[in-house]
């Protein structure tokens, strides 16, 4: 596969203006060094939304599912740093999921990210994947694209943790995300108005209600690659 690993932890937030450096400051030089010190995270990577707004994407490639529910990342969602409690309560709008890697071609990371969050119809959900996993396998050989992975999330069954309750317990999760890489906006903008439209995704057998966000990269490393925390 082209993600590192079989699982992966997709999540969106807003951040406002007048925190967005300490922000990066922190998820850079604190938080990511710190997740990737963890059992089967294996990549990180942080994307801001494209058009400068207060959106982010983040994307955790996972060895495996149980990374997900491993008493050494418990134990960090259950006692976070003092920076990381400072700044947990301005994550806004948190949209978090826990997936499974379904499809993934091409690579991982690159300068542009797209991701559609999606669900499917009752009863159309094999048409969905198969008609979304034979994009995933295409775009990544179209001029200007690099990647394409589909994720279907599967929450571990775990109790709320502290992060949670600092932000509300209010985070939210999609239920299926597709996600293209690309090196060329407008190459990749033209796969949203043609194959990635939202007719062409109900024709598919996507429900109504696609939400899709727009993202330049930020920041990414792999595991053995991040620098110490502070």
């Amino acid at each position: 596969m082209a993600l590192l690993g079989e699982s992966a932890l997709a999540m969106w937030w807003d951040m406002a203006p007048d925190m967005r450096a300490e922000f990066e400051d922190w998820h850079s030089h604190e938080h990511f060094p710190e997740r990737l010190a963890l059992p089967g995270f294996l990549r990180a990577s942080r994307w801001a939304a494209a058009d400068g707004g207060e959106g982010f994407f983040i994307l955790y490639e996972l060895q495996e599912h149980a990374a997900l529910s491993s008493p050494e990342y418990l134990a960090r969602l259950n006692a976070p740093t003092p920076w990381s409690t400072k700044l947990m309560p301005h994550h806004r709008n948190m949209v978090r999921s826990q997936t499974r890697v379904l499809h993934s071609h091409g690579v991982g990371v690159a300068r542009h990210a797209m991701t559609l969050r999606l669900s499917p119809r009752d009863g159309e959900a094999q048409r969905l994947q198969d008609a979304l996993g034979s994009l995933a396998e295409a775009l990544p050989l179209r001029a200007g694209l690099g990647g394409a992975h589909l994720l279907r999330t599967d929450t571990p069954a775990i109790a709320p943790t502290t992060e949670q309750k600092i932000r509300g317990n209010a985070d939210r999760s999609a239920d299926w995300v597709f996600v293209v890489c690309a090196y060329d906006l407008e190459a990749l903008q033209a796969q949203v108005r043609e194959a990635l439209a939202p007719a062409a995704l109900e024709a598919a057998g996507a429900a109504p209600g696609s939400i899709t966000g727009w993202y330049a990269l930020s920041m990414s490393f792999a595991r053995g690659e991040n620098r110490p925390g502070r």
